[in-house]
């Protein structure tokens, strides 16, 4: 059984589920996109503003999903700092699970439908030979941009949650969930990571309701003057015992101190008294990113998985299906 509409939080759900399949037996297969925590971000921060852009098609093996697609098309992105940024292509996110790998044709089939007349990206899993030969025969070509030293594929790192450090806060500054330091500061930490941004109190909201979203897994560092000066969100994937950082961010008057290392190490505590035996973080692979990747390998992490991005012009000729 196959559907195609707008994208919705029960879709995100079904999604989250062929995450865990997949994640409990090949993780080299699970790309950036398509990760149990992931979904639910990206879903959360972005519904609201930019869900009207999103399209879905769900393949079904009896009552249980086996693929799915999530194309967003064109649209204005506004930011926090008044300006708009025009999106004029179309990405796919999407994950096929393994013993119905075929699905994949189906899948560039229905966003090449979908996408028509609009240049085209994708982030395949770069361990998944066939799909790569797949998209390569539908006329996908690897994104020479996107691989370069300041590239924006990701990879995928992960670690056991045993031998943790303690962490260590410089003096003043301390440790808060984010029902203590309330939604306004939750944002503006986000923002003042990350911005210009799009994210809203809109999207903190819907970040709450999203599954599996704990205020008790959403922690920041507060300054001696009040500024939330660091935060990161956890989501818990109960099935496989495994928690994700995601997002990871802190503000830029506060980095070099520490703030971040402790942060992670504070949350990983955090994570294996709630459960998880393993923890996982997406960065930058591209060696024009280095300071997220050396945080988390000196925290003992190990890259896992990386994406291959591809990309498929709207004047591109193709070869076609092979």
């Amino acid at each position: 059984m196959t559907n195609s509409e707008l994208l919705n939080a029960a879709d995100v759900r079904l999604m989250q589920g062929l995450a865990q399949r997949v994640t409990a037996t090949h993780p080299h297969l699970v790309n950036s996109d398509a990760s149990y925590g992931e979904l639910a971000w990206n879903w959360g921060r972005g519904h609201a503003a930019d869900g009207a852009s999103w399209r879905r098609r769900l393949w079904f093996s009896g009552d249980d999903l086996a693929a799915w697609g999530w194309a967003s098309l064109p649209r204005r992105v506004r930011r926090s700092d008044g300006s708009a940024k025009d999106i004029t292509g179309a990405y796919l996110a999407l994950q096929v699970h393994p013993d119905h790998a075929g699905l994949v044709d189906e899948v560039i089939d229905w966003y090449d439908a979908t996408a028509a007349g609009l240049d085209r990206t994708v982030l395949p899993g770069a361990a998944d030979g066939f799909a790569l030969e797949r998209w390569a025969a539908h006329g996908y070509e690897t994104d020479t941009e996107a691989l370069g030293d300041a590239g924006s594929w990701t990879q995928l790192n992960g670690r056991a949650l045993t031998d943790l450090e303690a962490p260590v806060l410089p003096d003043g500054f301390r440790f808060r969930t984010a029902g203590e330091a309330g939604p306004e500061a939750v944002v503006q930490a986000h923002l003042s990571a990350w911005g210009p941004s799009a994210y809203t109190a809109e999207g903190y909201e819907g970040v709450r309701r999203s599954a599996p979203y704990r205020g008790d897994l959403h922690v920041l560092v507060e300054a001696p003057d009040g500024t939330m000066a660091a935060s990161t969100i956890m989501w818990l994937d109960e099935a496989n015992r495994t928690a994700e950082f995601e997002p990871v961010g802190t503000h830029p008057d506060y980095r070099r101190r520490g703030l971040g290392r402790a942060m992670l190490l504070h949350g990983m505590h955090r994570a294996r008294a709630a459960g998880a035996t393993h923890m996982t973080v997406a960065c930058l692979g591209a060696p024009g990113h280095p300071a997220a990747r050396g945080l988390y390998y000196g925290l003992g992490f190990r890259e896992f998985s990386r994406d291959a991005p591809l990309i498929k012009t709207a004047t591109g000729t193709g070869q076609g299906p092979a």
